[in-house]
């Protein structure tokens, strides 16, 4: 197993160096199940990448005219505009939740229930076990009698009150319960780590499109970043993403061929 380590700049820096390397590092797998079953594709055995500057704008990919092919992100897209009903960024960072979505994002950052032993404890106040805080409508809150975490705002809360150096303070997307699902979350996890007064993020994808999902995810991603190093009061860092399933489908080969000028 070949792991592919890439140091970027920015963002587009970091979509394009591995779309590049992809077409000459990537191996050819046939898809067995899951979203494009059947098909094949391009894929990095295990990707690492690290972005030192990931808040530089524009965060989306650079495609020059002369390419004669479109952005495979747009920024109505990111942020919210004509065509879009919802942004990606309110996908992240909010619990709203389409009928037929199984999951998003946001409400596994911003609305996990609090159930099973978790809730008893929490109910008799275990100290030892539970860190129970206020129902304070932000970290944690209650609707029809069942309590939720907002993951981002105790993290935040927890970083303010309790001070920098802690490795607990984990994003978590991924449920024990996934494995049911026909496609669970490629995001599993944001980690988070303060540092020299500046907050870092490590992310991990269990499988990853790298022409369209990468550019967008990580763009969502350093918005996230941005806003929660404002609430704690450091200032924005770097970013670590990695994922064994970064992949380039067929359909995109010949796009990615011309942005990088390969025949």
């Amino acid at each position: 197993m070949k792991i592919h380590f890439v140091e970027a700049r920015d963002l587009p820096d970091l979509w394009f160096q591995a779309v590049h390397d992809i077409l000459d590092e990537g191996r050819r797998f046939t898809i067995d199940r899951g979203s494009y079953a059947g098909q094949t594709r391009l894929e990095y055995d295990y990707f690492c990448g690290h972005v030192k500057y990931p808040g530089t704008h524009p965060v989306i990919p650079d495609i020059p005219p002369s390419c004669g092919i479109p952005n495979p992100v747009e920024e109505a897209y990111i942020y919210g505009g004509d065509g879009y009903d919802r942004s990606y960024i309110e996908y992240l960072m909010t619990g709203e939740k389409e009928i037929g979505e199984s999951y998003t994002y946001g409400e596994r950052l911003t609305r996990a229930p609090l159930t099973g032993n978790k809730f008893a404890w929490w109910e008799e106040g275990n100290a030892e076990i539970i860190d129970k805080r206020e129902v304070d409508g932000a970290a944690v809150f209650a609707e029809d009698g069942q309590l939720y975490l907002n993951q981002i705002e105790w993290i935040i809360q927890t970083y303010k009150n309790h001070g920098h150096r802690n490795n607990q303070m984990v994003l978590q997307v991924a449920h024990p319960s996934d494995c049911t699902l026909l496609d669970p979350p490629c995001l599993r996890s944001i980690d988070t780590r303060i540092q020299d007064d500046t907050l870092n993020f490590f992310v991990y994808f269990r499988s990853w499109d790298l022409w369209g999902g990468l550019p967008a995810n990580l763009a969502g991603i350093q918005n996230l970043k941005e806003y929660m190093a404002g609430e704690i009061g450091v200032k924005d860092g770097e970013m670590i993403v990695e994922s064994k399933g970064l992949h380039l489908y067929g359909y995109a080969e010949d796009l990615a061929k011309l942005r990088c000028l390969k025949e």
